[in-house]
Formats: structure tokens, C-alpha cells, sequence
């Protein structure tokens, strides 16, 4: 029986991955050479180091600890800049609904992100107070598809692992959530999503009791 929602952030809550890409390819750039928006749809749900690593590879570069710290602090200055003029009006459609019914219905909630900047993230769209949980890229020292982020989710909640359910967007994420022993919801296609338990194109005019039925 599903007793918590376990949130991935970027693509389920708010759509930041322009942001991630716009900030990723200044990077790259700097660096000498480019990347695509195919490839960065390959970083969706892996921490920031992991990513900085793979765009290195990308771009056959190597480079020393200290200069990959100062990348690392770069970027995410280059994407808060970006977050900071989020509001409400940047969260997807059907998530506020979604979590109104979740809270009537005596759900718990917690947000399982990868991203560092989840609760900065959250308090400008104006959600945090709805979470019961976060963990997020602070917390937790492996990425997906490692299950850390949402086994620390249900002790979080205080609920067992086969009590939670997953939302997500990435294909790690799914294969996170599997290997922690919970059912997952994609949200995007058979496609991209072909781990899915359940897939959405979103949450817009979803009910709760019928997407229950569906898993």
C-alpha cells in the first residue's frame, strides 16, 4: 500500500534543464568545444561532478582537481543566476494539484533530487512548506542510478521502502527507484522512459485515484 511520494525536482516539479543546459554549454564552451542538447539530456538526474566528468570525456579534455572545483562553482553560479527569477509560475502543470490531493489524502511527501539547490529552488516557487522531507544533492554522496537518494527519502517519512512511490523523469531515476524496491512514474515517454512502472506526459488533470489504480 502507497503511503509516500517521493519527488525527483528538475522535470517532475519545475522544468530548470534549460537552465542546466544553458550553464553546461557556457562551460563547455570555455573549455573549447560544444555540446548538444541530445547530450545533455544524458546528465538529467546525475550530480554535478559526475556531469562535469562526462563533459570532460565529451570534449576529450583533461584537467586538474582545482581548475574541475572552480568549473563546478562556476556553473552553479551561472544556474543560480537563473534560478533566482523563478516564481510560482515556473511549477509544471498539475504538481500543485497533484500535491492538494496528496495532503488531503493524508500522504506524506518528500522531494528525492540529485540537486544541490533543491530547497533554494523550492522556497522561490513557494512549495517547500508542502514537503515533509527533502533530500537532495546536500544529503546523499551517491547519484542516481545509485537508490541512496530515495531509501533516505523513506526513512525520512518514516515508511518503508515498498511504501513509497516515485516520480520521475530520467532514466536513472526509474532504475534508482527500482533498485530501492519502489514502483516508479515517468514523466515523458515509452521512449525515453521504457523502465516506467507507469508513464505520463504530465500531471495535468490527473487524479489521484485513478492514477493509483493504474500501478
Amino acid at each position: 500500500m502507497i503511503k509516500g511520494f517521493l519527488f525527483d525536482l528538475d522535470g517532475v516539479i519545475v522544468d530548470t534543464a534549460v537552465y542546466h543546459y544553458q550553464a553546461w554549454r557556457r562551460m563547455a564552451n570555455e573549455l573549447g568545444f560544444d555540446i548538444s542538447e541530445e547530450f545533455n539530456e544524458t546528465l538529467k538526474g546525475i550530480s554535478r561532478m559526475d556531469s562535469i566528468a562526462r563533459i570532460l570525456e565529451h570534449g576529450k579534455v583533461s584537467l586538474p582537481e582545482e581548475r574541475i572545483l572552480e568549473l563546478a562553482k562556476l556553473k552553479n553560479e551561472w544556474y543560480l543566476e537563473e534560478v533566482e527569477k523563478m516564481t510560482s509560475a515556473n511549477v509544471l502543470p498539475g504538481i500543485q494539484e497533484l500535491i492538494s490531493q496528496l495532503k488531503a489524502g493524508g500522504y506524506k511527501i518528500s522531494l528525492g533530487s540529485a540537486s544541490k539547490n533543491a530547497p533554494k529552488i523550492l522556497e522561490r516557487i513557494g512549495l517547500a512548506p508542502e514537503f515533509d522531507a527533502i533530500v537532495d544533492g546536500n544529503s546523499v554522496k551517491k547519484s542516481k542510478p545509485d537508490p541512496e537518494v530515495f531509501i533516505k527519502g523513506a526513512e525520512a517519512l518514516n515508511l518503508k521502502n515498498e511504501e513509497c512511490l516515485v516520480i520521475e523523469d530520467a532514466f536513472a531515476g526509474i532504475e534508482a527507484a527500482h533498485a530501492a524496491g519502489m514502483k516508479a512514474i515517468g514523466i515523458g515517454t515509452k521512449e525515453n522512459l521504457p523502465n516506467a512502472d507507469l508513464i505520463l506526459a504530465s500531471f495535468e488533470e490527473v487524479k489521484l485515484e485513478d492514477l493509483l489504480k493504474e500501478l
